[in-house]
């Protein structure tokens, strides 16, 4: 027979031990209408100021780069919007927005093995082939982007370059619309926010579905959606199969770096 001793031992183990080997508790879980709530609440706002908004600031502002200008602003202004929008319906779920809430709420934990239950590590190799498969759709037939909105080519016209030469302005504001697109807005609202809430409302399709939400929401660059698919297998499945939003802003992010490093460098021209 256990003595009080030995039974009060042994509760104590028994509390301890699921802090050792715990998993990620499982989110609060969304409908379908307010998953597609919070898919509107990111793609309408995005879309109205790429085609409202900023031709109106274009016709503020004075020289050739007028519409580049207003987009770059009215877009990062979106991107903003979207990591408000986290923290808005975080703090309505959890009423708390404190680092350790939002790392638990947002998947922003090491990537776990879904076999071992480990974390981090050798585990981060997924990132990987994740990356190749997100680089390959540069290689897909694509759909050419409206006139002035691709900032890839405006970046190698001359017109960009003339602009971002020594302009250390327009460089911070880049840095600021790659931070908020690929780690504070994009990633963090549909891999942080929605993913981990659409296992009840779509099973285990949830991260295709997730995905194809993701291509759809580019309503303010619609010729990227098609690509932008492929996407799905690049950040979707590894974060829902890691449980893990950092491997999707890992892997997104190596689009903020090149477009960083070539801003950067015709600054310094």
């Amino acid at each position: 027979m256990q003595t009080s001793t030995s039974r009060t031992a042994t509760a104590a183990v028994a509390a301890a031990s699921p802090s050792q080997t715990s998993v990620p508790h499982r989110p609060s879980q969304y409908t379908r209408t307010q998953i597609l709530g919070v898919w509107a609440a990111a793609a309408v706002p995005m879309a109205a100021l790429a085609w409202v908004m900023a031709p109106w600031l274009a016709g503020q502002l004075n020289g050739p780069t007028a519409a580049p200008r207003a987009l770059m602003v009215a877009l990062t202004a979106g991107l903003v919007w979207q990591f408000a929008l986290v923290l808005m319906l975080v703090h309505r779920e959890q009423s708390a927005v404190r680092w350790a809430v939002l790392k638990d709420a947002l998947w922003l934990q090491a990537p776990r093995s879904p076999r071992t239950g480990r974390t981090g590590g050798l585990i981060w190799l997924a990132v990987v082939p994740a990356v190749l498969v997100f680089g390959a759709r540069e290689l897909l037939p694509s759909i050419a982007a409206a006139t002035g909105r691709d900032l890839p080519s405006f970046l190698g016209s001359t017109a960009g370059a003339d602009l971002l030469a020594g302009s250390w302005g327009w460089l911070t504001l880049i840095v600021v619309m790659a931070v908020f697109n690929t780690v504070l807005g994009e990633e963090l609202l549909f891999r942080g926010l929605l993913l981990p809430r659409m296992q009840s409302a779509c099973g285990r399709a949830d991260w295709i579905v997730n995905g194809v939400l993701f291509a759809t929401y580019h309503l303010h660059m619609p010729w990227v959606i098609p690509t932008t698919l492929i996407d799905t297998l690049a950040l979707s499945y590894p974060a829902r199969r890691y449980r893990s939003a950092l491997i999707a802003i890992a892997v997104h992010s190596t689009q903020s770096v090149v477009i960083i490093t070539l801003t950067l460098l015709l600054v310094l021209r």
